[in-house]
C-alpha cells in the first residue's frame, strides 16, 4: 500500500474517514484501501510502532465492515464459513484475522483484518440474497456498517488506564478478556468496545455512531494525553500483529 502525503489530491475521488481532516492536520500519510484513504503512518513507522505499544489511537474507518441481523442470520453466516460461537457479546476471530462480533443472538457485525484486503466482507455482502423457495428460509438481512459506524483501534500498555477515565466498564484483562464485548457508554456516547489484543500488546476496537466520531476522537486524544498517547497509522498495528 503506497503512502501519500496529506494533500493527495484524491480527496474528491475516494471515500474519506469521519476524522480525515484531523488526520491531515496531524501530518498523516495516506494509502488507498477499500476505495478510501486510510492513515498509513505519521512520517516515522518505527516511532509509530513504539507509540502503539504504549498508547496509540488509529482510525480504521476506511476498512471494510458489514453486518447481518434477524432470524436465521447467524445460521446463514455459519453456512458461509464464518466461525461464530453461541455466546453473545463476544468477538470471534476468523482464520484470516477478520472478526465477527456477535452483539445479540441474532445480530453480527463483521470487520476486516488489518491486512485490509476486504475480500472476506465483500464475499459475504455479495453472497446474501433471498432464496426462491416458498415460504422463504429465514436468513436474516444485511445491515451495512461502513457509513453508520466509525471504527477506531486503541493499543498499548496504558489503554485500560485511559479507558477508565471515560468508560465505567472494568476492562482489565482478568475481567475483560480477549474477545469480550461491552456495549456501553464511552465519554457519554453509546459505543461498542471489543477486546482485540495485537499479538502481545493490549488492544481494543471501538465502534460507534459515525456522527459521534469527531467528538469521540477528541475525547480519546484528551484522555490519552497523560500517557503520551497520540494517533498512529495502520502500519504500526500491522507491525504489532507481525504482518
Amino acid at each position: 500500500m503506497a503512502a501519500d502525503a496529506g494533500g493527495t489530491g484524491l480527496e474528491g475521488q475516494t471515500r474519506l474517514s469521519f476524522v480525515h481532516r484531523k488526520l491531515v492536520d496531524r501530518g498523516a500519510r495516506f494509502g488507498l484501501v477499500n476505495g478510501g484513504l486510510i492513515a498509513v503512518d505519521f512520517g516515522d513507522e518505527a516511532a509509530d510502532e513504539e507509540i502503539a505499544r504504549q498508547m496509540g489511537l488509529a482510525d480504521l474507518s476506511p476498512l471494510a465492515r458489514t453486518g447481518f441481523k434477524g432470524a436465521g442470520s447467524v445460521e446463514w453466516l455459519a453456512s458461509q464459513g464464518v466461525a461464530i460461537g453461541a455466546e453473545s457479546n463476544r468477538g470471534y476471530r476468523q482464520a484470516g484475522g477478520e472478526v465477527a462480533l456477535r452483539l445479540t443472538p441474532s445480530e453480527v457485525l463483521l470487520v476486516d483484518s488489518l491486512l485490509a484486503e476486504g475480500r472476506f466482507i465483500a464475499r459475504l455482502d455479495g453472497a446474501w440474497s433471498w432464496g426462491e423457495e416458498k415460504p422463504r428460509r429465514p436468513i436474516g438481512y444485511p445491515v451495512p456498517r461502513a457509513d453508520s459506524h466509525f471504527w477506531f483501534a486503541l493499543s498499548g500498555l496504558h489503554a485500560v488506564e485511559m479507558f477508565s477515565k471515560i468508560c465505567g466498564v472494568d476492562l482489565r484483562a482478568h475481567r475483560f478478556a480477549e474477545g469480550a464485548i461491552a456495549q456501553t457508554s464511552v465519554a457519554r456516547m453509546s459505543g461498542i468496545i471489543l477486546r482485540h489484543d495485537f499479538a502481545e500488546t493490549p488492544g481494543f476496537y471501538l465502534l460507534a455512531d459515525s456522527a459521534s466520531g469527531d467528538y469521540l476522537w477528541e475525547c480519546l486524544l484528551d484522555a490519552m494525553m497523560e500517557f503520551g498517547g497520540r494517533p498512529v497509522g495502520l502500519t504500526a498495528l500491522q507491525m504489532l500483529e507481525g504482518y
